[in-house]
């Protein structure tokens, strides 16, 4: 039987200035492999290779001109990068990007429990969504840790949020297996490798230190409606129950270099 990525450990990275996307993509990469100076170099070059068609193409001079007077139209100056950059980034491992709602996504809607990886965003915040050795995660950077939740809570989850204005994307390809966590970039300062058990102890203690209070007015992400509270009553295990809960009330939501060695690819 094959062994758990990364020897079982989750990759989490913290919330660091306006660096959510730079987070989401190492977060559904599982490892620090890309930096802020990564997504603006492909975001500089993506603005380039836009500039160039317009100028090419069949588009007025007015409209060209408005075009090429805008700064970027990929990383905005309090750095949030645009879904083009995360794809791009996430080409380089082979991994596509595809809205929820696209047909080709049509049986991600209907069992996305069968998937790997979404991406999230609302305003300027990115996060992911991702399986890692056969359980879900919330790796939300402005989470302490990663918060777990049941595989049978996803498709509500995502509905939610999709119906609070969240921008789904799914993520499809071969995920990349191991980082070498032994390595001098195992870690770009916000990074950090927790175990199973680690996560969960961090996500208690920060339930049990910060006021309801303020994981109310903190979150972005949807709270718990009269259908969310039936479907929780209605589950037989106790734990399950509070772990849903406490994903839900808690998340927050608010807001490297590629060259490696080639790692084992997971499908």
């Amino acid at each position: 039987m094959e062994g758990d990525s990364n020897g079982g450990m989750l990759y989490h990275e913290v919330q660091e200035s306006n660096l959510c996307a730079v987070h989401c993509v190492n977060t559904v990469l599982q490892g620090p492999f890309f930096s802020e100076f990564d997504l603006a170099a492909l975001a500089s070059d993506l603005d380039s290779k836009e500039r160039q068609m317009m100028l090419e193409g069949t588009a007025s001079a007015a409209v060209s001109s408005d075009f090429l007077s805008e700064e970027s139209h990929n990383v905005s100056l309090g750095g949030d990068f645009s879904i083009q950059v995360l794809q791009k980034a996430l080409e380089v491992w082979d991994l596509q990007v595809i809205p929820l709602d696209c047909p080709v996504a049509e049986a991600a809607q209907i069992d996305p429990e069968l998937e790997n990886a979404f991406i999230c965003h609302l305003h300027d915040h990115w996060f992911c969504i991702r399986k890692v050795n056969g359980e879900w995660y919330n790796f939300d950077s402005l989470n302490a840790a990663p918060l777990n939740f049941s595989k049978f809570y996803l498709s509500a989850y995502l509905d939610s949020l999709k119906g609070s204005g969240w921008s789904i994307f799914l993520v499809r390809g071969n995920f990349p297996k191991e980082f070498p966590i032994s390595s001098s970039e195992a870690s770009n300062g916000y990074g950090q490798w927790l175990s199973p058990e680690d996560a969960e102890s961090i996500t208690k203690s920060c339930n049990l230190t910060q006021a309801p209070s303020q994981r109310n007015t903190m979150s972005q992400q949807p709270a718990l409606t009269e259908t969310d509270l039936q479907l929780l009553s209605d589950m037989e295990d106790e734990d399950l129950r509070v772990a849903i809960a406490a994903s839900l009330m808690n998340s927050s939501p608010a807001t490297a270099s590629a060259e490696v060695s080639t790692p084992k690819t997971e499908s």
